[in-house]
């Protein structure tokens, strides 16, 4: 928990008990389903919540903002993200029903009222949002393919809406074709080796017309 307070000091009170919270909801739910792997629950506020909010580095969402996690398993970036930006509007979708089960305890446990969940393929997903974010859930042509259509065009923040993907390593190949693609390096806000390689890549949605 420490480690979140080194970097995001403006914390409310609300907001830590909240994090704070994270750890024995997460050990409690683990024990019954396995959501986040044994080693990094013992890691849970560097692994998974820090580089959640490494997203919040790059991007402040606005009060109103919508924003889909796309593959949210255990509720990785979402939940962090909420907890964060309590004014702004997280659907999390995951097309497996036990980790949304999970993610739909978690943010029972810590009283969300600003998160939404499907049980389901993005695809079948209606709605269109602010920004799309996600943890390495697949290549970007992939997730650019499931994710067609979901970005609105109305723009309300300094970076166009889009896709922001928390990635890891060597993105040359991959963003070959996005040239228009930024790539935040997460050592340059975080200066745990566990963020080495890690990166936010911004993909601003193109619309016709």
């Amino acid at each position: 928990m420490d480690i979140l307070l080194k970097y995001f000091t403006n914390l409310t009170e609300k907001q830590v008990d909240q994090f704070s919270k994270l750890q024995d909801l997460y050990k409690d739910w683990n024990l019954k389903i396995n959501v986040v792997s044994r080693k990094d629950i013992d890691e849970l506020y560097l692994r998974h919540v820090l580089h959640s909010l490494g997203i919040a580095k790059v991007m402040s969402f606005k009060s109103g903002a919508k924003v889909m996690d796309v593959g949210t398993g255990g509720g990785f970036p979402g939940i962090p993200l909420a907890i964060l930006f309590p004014e702004t509007h997280f659907h999390l979708v995951d097309s497996i029903g036990k980790k949304i089960k999970v993610v739909n305890e978690v943010v029972a446990g810590l009283e969300l009222e600003n998160v939404t969940t499907t049980h389901g393929r993005v695809e079948d997903v209606k709605d269109t949002y602010d920004f799309i974010v996600s943890r390495a859930v697949a290549q970007m042509e992939t997730f650019v393919r499931w994710t067609k259509g979901k970005v609105a065009k109305k723009q309300n923040h300094d970076l166009k809406n889009g896709i922001l993907y928390l990635k890891g390593g060597d993105l040359t190949e991959e963003l070959q074709k996005y040239t228009s693609a930024t790539i935040y390096n997460l050592p340059d806000y975080f200066e745990e080796p566990f963020f080495d390689t890690k990166k936010v890549v911004h993909l601003g949605m193109k619309f016709k017309g």
